[in-house]
């Protein structure tokens, strides 16, 4: 886990490429708008595509079968076919999936706080 120590206190190029390359790459896979709410949709349980879709509510099938697709080529996630007839499809979170939880957690908070303070609720930082 990357922690406020691992953040160098000289500012130079070599010291901020040990940053900003890591988080460049998680960015990267995880770009989007709806990577991290189908990861969040699927922390506690396995579910199907349109399961995943109703939890979403607004996203279109072409994106969301892309999403999987994508996040399943990063190992985040797992397709797995089910002998059955009609072939059922699932999706699961992986165990590498599952070390997002704590920035998804993170991020939430932050989110909330931001609301907050754009809302005019919370007294901003610049005040």
């Amino acid at each position: 886990m990357c922690n406020q120590k691992d953040f160098p206190k000289e500012r130079n190029f070599a010291t901020c490429q040990v940053v900003l390359m890591p988080v460049r790459d998680a960015l990267e896979v995880l770009s989007g708008k709806w990577k991290l709410l189908i990861l969040i949709s699927l922390l506690n349980e396995t579910k199907r595509f349109k399961e995943i879709s109703r939890d979403l509510q607004t996203i279109t099938d072409k994106i969301l079968s892309k999403e999987l697709k994508q996040l399943e080529e990063n190992k985040l996630i797992k397709r797995t076919v089910k002998d059955t007839f009609p072939p059922t499809v699932e999706y699961n979170i992986t165990e590498h999936g599952k070390t997002i939880q704590k920035v998804i957690g993170e991020l939430a908070e932050w989110g909330k706080l931001h609301r907050q303070v754009v809302m005019g609720k919370v007294n901003s930082y610049e005040d």
